[in-house]
């Protein structure tokens, strides 16, 4: 009957190679981007998510700080990132850093996930000695720190190349990388809503500098705002080569867009069938990535619970105090228990294992 179905649906090719172990093309993707049959598409995504992961659904408990939304960038999907001398900017010293630290010490916090805007004015060694005095509050901790588009940025601020600034960065503590500033990567969505944004190619090589020398990283893809499928294909078959390339990806994160508060507040929000449609289909061609996200904050818990049926294997984690996301509209909570994740992946029919950053399994 299922074979029925998915001749009947014009998957049925798909099917076999999924099945195979093959690996998907561009043609593939737009057929799995155009056809209605949701719970087929989320049939195929889940041999993949069950090939790499079996029944298992990761989540972290894990610390956002965001240490300040001064930005030179103005991306105009975002509502985080604020002017110099905008009433609403804020930005912490490193010692308001250490407190947010310090305010969790007595729970099993095991990452703390620290990015911000990129601020004009912070000097080098400020992000150094940031991540010195993190692991010197919480040695235990891992630090996943500054997105490829930041590295660039402190880079450029400290007068470095890449390599020596990622030197640095892991010489006081730095452990991995963020998935963030992504976005999409076409030049044209580039030019149009983030121009002063790192270069889609040059967010890649960073990543590969970081991948060559041991730093693990995460991918995203912003979609929902103006991008086409054409151009969302584009970035997860330029995500995929990559990996190819170094393997040093660990985990992809389809980011639904937030409107609200940003110069695009004239778009629509996704739908909970965009949303699972993106992840299935990352799942299906991102044939090199062990894991995929649903990011319970920006999909809303309920739609990431079914994401487990729809290839994703990682709902990310308790999180605490996400200001991103939130300041662009998002009305999910700030945190979850960790008593809160295991019950939404046991009700999708998931096994519950909490990890490290890594990606080591925790018992």
């Amino acid at each position: 009957m299922m074979n029925s179905a998915l001749k009947d649906a014009g998957l049925y090719e798909i099917y076999e190679k999924v099945n195979a172990g093959e690996r998907l093309d561009a043609q593939d993707a737009e057929t799995l981007y155009s056809t209605p049959h949701l719970p087929l598409l989320g049939f195929l995504a889940d041999i993949v998510r069950q090939r790499f992961n079996g029944n298992k659904a990761y989540y972290i408990y894990n610390q956002h700080v965001n240490y300040s939304n001064v930005c030179i960038n103005l991306c105009k999907f975002c509502a985080f990132g604020k002017e110099k001398g905008h009433p609403k900017t804020y930005e912490m010293s490193i010692e308001d850093v250490v407190q947010k630290i310090r305010e969790r010490k007595n729970e099993p916090v095991k990452e703390v996930h620290v990015v911000g805007g990129l601020h004009p004015d912070l000097p080098y060694e400020y992000y150094i000695d940031m991540l010195r005095a993190i692991r010197e509050e919480r040695p235990e901790l891992h630090i996943q720190a500054f997105t490829c588009v930041e590295i660039a940025h402190i880079a450029k601020i400290g007068g470095k190349s890449i390599e020596q600034t990622l030197d640095d960065l892991m010489d006081a503590g730095l452990g991995s990388i963020p998935g963030g500033g992504a976005e999409v990567f076409s030049p044209r969505i580039r030019e149009k809503l983030c121009p002063r944004k790192l270069p889609g190619a040059q967010w890649i090589e960073v990543a590969k500098t970081a991948h060559k020398k041991g730093l693990k990283s995460n991918a995203t893809m912003l979609y929902g705002h103006i991008e086409t499928v054409d151009e969302r294909i584009e970035h997860l078959l330029a995500l995929r080569e990559a990996q190819d390339e170094t393997g040093g990806f660990m985990c992809f994160i389809p980011l639904a867009f937030h409107p609200k508060n940003t110069a695009l507040d004239h778009i629509a929000p996704t739908s909970g069938v965009e949303d699972l449609r993106n992840i299935a289909v990352s799942r299906l061609l991102l044939d090199n990535f062990p894991h995929i996200k649903a990011y319970w904050i920006m999909l809303g818990p309920k739609v990431a619970q079914i994401a487990l049926s729809y290839g994703a294997d990682d709902l990310d984690g308790t999180v605490m105090e996400e200001k991103i996301t939130h300041m662009a509209g998002a009305e999910t909570a700030q945190a979850m228990t960790r008593k809160e994740i295991e019950r939404l992946i046991r009700q999708a029919g998931r096994e519950p294992l909490e990890r490290d950053t890594l990606y080591n399994e925790l018992h």
